[in-house]
């Protein structure tokens, strides 16, 4: 799946409605958000998020990248984690959970 799209969301929206994709679930929680600003008002928001997977036999991370440098909203998703199953692989478990949140955009892509 293609990994940076627009959405006609503002930042915050974008960013609620992402959270609240991530973390409708018991295992999911965000463990950090970080913001810059640009001088002239555009924005960028980093969160990060962790959510055990049972199939994966581990805890997998998700770092979402939201900005409006370009006066509209960008998102980025980025999951990894996971391994510890057979041969060390994810089963899929990271590209699943990048999924959640392109699903819960795909409404707003441009």
């Amino acid at each position: 799946m293609e990994e940076r799209y627009f959405v006609h969301l503002d930042l915050n929206h974008c960013e609620a409605v992402v959270e609240a994709a991530v973390t409708d679930s018991v295992t999911g929680e965000r463990i950090d958000r970080y913001e810059l600003t640009h001088p002239q008002g555009s924005r960028c928001v980093v969160l990060v998020y962790e959510k055990h997977y049972y199939r994966a036999g581990n805890r997998l991370t998700l770092t979402v990248v939201l900005d409006d440098f370009t006066e509209r909203t960008r998102v980025h998703c980025a999951g990894g984690g996971g391994g510890e199953g057979l041969f060390g692989f994810d089963w899929g478990a990271s590209e699943s959970f990048e999924d959640v949140v392109h699903r819960a955009l795909e409404p707003y892509r441009e």
